[in-house]
């Protein structure tokens, strides 16, 4: 299957748009940068909209999901819209007990324990996901050349919060179970996977032109966890999506160890935090792969000077890969003053793209 005629990668509207250029590692027409989490908390507008209204509810209320993901596209002019959404958002659609609470993030009523609490999981169905693809066609409409980029959490940090039952600093309770109940794990990681897989298909099939798997915490994994215990999870969460033909991502947090193995579960962009130079995770990757990121969040709140010298530098080791598209380093932090946002957008647009070599257009 493909995605149908009216699409915006199929219709003409966003196949040539700067980012889709750069994920295809083509050269793009100026420079595309967006930013992890750009709508929400840094901006007034988020705020007042929000008032009163859970996160989870305003994930599944088409028209605020929809008002939310375009703020920071007008704001900003960023050459690309990311969902709002959540990634346990197909727990809830499934009909998982869980909630975001304010201060510690997803916890769940019944963490996830053993192969019979796995087995007890309910089934995400297609029907359930109908909010979800009523806020992507709504956004789209408003889009117009700005791709929309999907998104779903990687099975291994939704599984990771299904067995801690909350936010965790080290993920003992998910790497333990990988070892000492690899059947439970297994089926655990493959409901996930079913979950993200399903969730980003929505998103792509109603209009998102790309995709990005987000897994957070396997920065916590070593790298021979990850090929045997989660790597066949991601490959099978993409597997939902790889007809369609969009470009997929995959960022993780503290990754730099596990960006072969993350490409290896069959993306095209990898996503690189912070901690890792673009130029190293380049070489790493044998110069072959379109890179994303990668602005360390801790400069927003410095000097101009310096934060803009630390953009430039992302630009030049950017330019060592295919193809580059500007992020920060993780996501945008609350406090972050909204038009510093808009100011780096401005300089990474006012700097001409590099065809490198080995590039194709």
């Amino acid at each position: 299957m493909t995605l149908n005629s009216s699409h915006p990668l199929k219709d003409g509207r966003t196949a040539d748009a700067p980012l889709i250029a750069a994920y295809r590692g083509r050269t793009p027409s100026r420079r595309p940068v967006w930013f992890m989490r750009q709508a929400g908390r840094s901006l007034p507008e988020y705020r007042k909209l929000r008032e009163g209204i859970s996160m989870l509810d305003s994930c599944l209320q088409p028209e605020l999901a929809s008002e939310i993901t375009l703020q920071p596209v007008r704001r900003h002019d960023v050459d690309a819209a990311i969902f709002f959404s959540d990634i346990v958002i197909p727990l809830k659609l499934a009909g998982v007990g869980v909630d975001i609470v304010p201060g510690v993030g997803p916890v769940l009523e019944q963490p996830i324990r053993t192969l019979e609490d796995v087995r007890a999981l309910p089934t995400l169905t297609e029907a359930s996901l109908q909010p979800i693809r009523d806020a992507v066609a709504l956004t789209v409409e408003q889009l117009g050349s700005t791709p929309l980029i999907g998104f779903a959490g990687a099975p291994f940090t939704l599984a990771a919060y299904m067995v801690e039952g909350k936010p965790s600093r080290d993920h003992l309770g998910p790497r333990t179970m990988m070892h000492a109940a690899p059947e439970t794990w297994r089926a655990l990681a493959e409901w996930a996977a079913e979950a993200s897989g399903l969730f980003l298909r929505a998103q792509l099939e109603a209009g998102a032109s790309a995709g990005q798997l987000f897994d957070s915490w396997a920065g916590s994994l070593g790298l021979a966890d990850y090929q045997a215990h989660v790597a066949p999870a991601s490959r099978l969460a993409l597997d939902k999506v790889r007809d369609l033909g969009a470009p997929l991502i995959h960022f993780g947090t503290g990754t730099s160890e596990l960006l072969v193995a993350m490409r290896e579960v069959g993306v095209d962009v990898v996503g690189v935090d912070y901690r890792l130079p673009l130029d190293e995770a380049n070489r790493r990757l044998g110069g072959t792969t379109p890179l994303q990121g990668n602005i360390d969040p801790a400069l927003l709140p410095a000097p101009w000077p310096v934060l803009e010298a630390h953009v430039r530098e992302v630009l030049r080791r950017g330019d060592s890969a295919p193809s580059h598209v500007v992020n920060l380093g993780h996501g945008v932090p609350p406090e972050t003053d909204p038009s510093v946002l808009s100011r780096i957008v401005e300089l990474v647009h006012s700097v001409e793209p590099v065809r490198t070599a080995g590039q194709h257009d």
